[in-house]
C-alpha cells in the first residue's frame, strides 16, 4: 500500500441482486462478477434496470454501507433492510465517499469507484419509506468491475 493512503480494511455483509428494474431484490450467499459487464443475472448485465435515461458503465456494481443503514434508524427511527436499499453489496467499515476515483477490492475481484450514488424516487415508490433527503451523499457507491470472479458474504474489501 502507498503512503498516501489511508489504511482501512471492511467486510461484505450483505449481497442482492435483481433481473429486472422493478422487481425485488434477491439475497445471494455469492455472486459471480464479469469484468466490464456487471454481475451474472442482475438487471445493469442484462440490461433490464433502469436508473435514467443515461445508462453508463459505473452501475456494473453497487455498494451501500451498513452503517448508513444503523443511522437511519438511530437518527430518523426508520428501519431499511438491505434488501431495500437497492443496491448490489452492503459492506462495513468500507469508506465509499472517500473511494471515488479510485480501486479496491472485494474479495479477490477488483472494482473501480465511478461516483456517489444519488437518492432517488424509486426507493421511496418501492418502500414507502420518504428517505431521499437523509441519503444524501450517503445513498452508495457506483462502480465498474475491473477484475472479475465471486465474491461472497464474508469476504474482505480493501484498498487495491
Amino acid at each position: 500500500m502507498s503512503s498516501n493512503q489511508t489504511s482501512w480494511q471492511g467486510i461484505v455483509t450483505h449481497l442482492h441482486l435483481t433481473e429486472r428494474g422493478s422487481m425485488p431484490m434477491t439475497s445471494r450467499d455469492q455472486m459471480s462478477l464479469i469484468a466490464g459487464v456487471g454481475i451474472e443475472g442482475d438487471r445493469y448485465a442484462t440490461e433490464q434496470g433502469f436508473y435514467s435515461d443515461r445508462p453508463e458503465p459505473g452501475r456494473q456494481i453497487t455498494l451501500f454501507e451498513i452503517e448508513t443503514l444503523e443511522a437511519l434508524k438511530r437518527d430518523h427511527d426508520v428501519e431499511l433492510t438491505p434488501d431495500e436499499h437497492r443496491r448490489n453489496v452492503t459492506v462495513q467499515g468500507v469508506p465509499l465517499n472517500h473511494l471515488v476515483g479510485r480501486r479496491f477490492k472485494v474479495g479477490d475481484c477488483v472494482l473501480e469507484a465511478t461516483r456517489l450514488s444519488t437518492p432517488c424516487k424509486h426507493i421511496e415508490d418501492i418502500t414507502g419509506k420518504t428517505i431521499s433527503r437523509w441519503l444524501i451523499n450517503r445513498s452508495g457507491l457506483n462502480c465498474i468491475i475491473v477484475s472479475g470472479g465471486q465474491i461472497k458474504i464474508g469476504d474482505a474489501v480493501q484498498p487495491a
